[in-house]
């Protein structure tokens, strides 16, 4: 009696056994299917005090919200701070969260998702606050750390900045530009000589410089000459420059805007055409 009331049973287990083994199939043939989800949350911003080097005590990161389910890798932009947010990383973090990129993702205003030649992307962003004057090395250090701890696309690995941290941009573009595929510096505070110039053009990194023309901080004439420079270097994708008659020092309000378009793309549309 026990044997005949156990066949049931039995062949219950091996029914759903069977059924499991070939959803796991399903599953394993196309991938993790949270790969394939759009963002529509936008990510929330956190302060992360962390010695990455001597000049970083710490950073803002931002991942996309559904990052713990996947196992996709993602595009990072790294944005650099302006001379007014310097600081140790750890009571003044928050001062690293609070203009251009980082603002916007802090306020909510950052887009989840980004469509660009109908694929979808979602950033990763971080925001390191830098003690002093950053070189090229301490924003490479950054780079290096945050490819070690999160799941980066090192093919989509982009820069931009503002004032001091657009400068900065434009400095490590030169140094390290075997490393990304696009820069976009705002009212940079760096002017480039033409060896430095060549090795972007050399580099085959995408350049989309910003600045007001009344800029009383930073001459705009930075940003036309390194944009000149380049382009006399024959780059494989010309570099480009938006100027805006007026708005002094502050570009990047509108630089950094979701909703500034030119050509159909914004600001992070337009980076994700790079891949290196």
């Amino acid at each position: 009696m026990k044997n005949q009331l156990g066949y049931p049973a039995i062949l219950l287990i091996l029914i759903s056994t069977i059924v499991s083994c070939k959803k796991e199939s399903a599953i394993e043939a196309s991938g993790n299917a949270a790969n394939n989800i759009i963002e529509t949350k936008a990510a929330v911003q956190k302060p992360i005090t962390y010695n990455v080097n001597a000049n970083i005590g710490g950073y803002q990161e931002a991942l996309p919200a559904l990052y713990d389910s996947t196992t996709k890798k993602y595009p990072l932009l790294i944005f650099i701070h302006g001379i007014g947010e310097l600081g140790n990383g750890i009571s003044d973090l928050w001062m690293a969260g609070n203009i251009g990129t980082p603002g916007l993702i802090k306020q909510g205003k950052f887009p989840p998702n980004f469509s660009t030649k109908g694929n979808n992307f979602s950033f990763i962003v971080v925001s390191p606050q830098f003690k002093t004057w950053p070189s090229s090395d301490d924003v490479n250090a950054m780079i290096d750390y945050a490819i070690s701890k999160y799941r980066i696309d090192i093919s989509r690995i982009y820069v931009s900045g503002l004032s001091m941290g657009g400068g900065a941009t434009w400095e490590f573009a030169a140094a390290y530009n075997n490393r990304i595929a696009a820069i976009a510096p705002i009212c940079g505070a760096s002017g480039l000589n033409d060896q430095k110039a060549q090795k972007i053009a050399q580099g085959g990194i995408a350049v989309w410089a910003f600045h007001n023309q009344d800029d009383g901080t930073v001459s705009v004439n930075n940003s036309i000459n390194n944009v000149n420079k380049i382009n006399a270097f024959s780059p494989a994708v010309a570099a480009r420059i938006t100027l805006w008659p007026s708005g002094g020092h502050d570009a990047w309000t509108k630089a950094t805007d979701p909703d500034y378009r030119e050509n159909g793309l914004n600001m992070y549309e337009w980076m994700l055409q790079f891949s290196k």
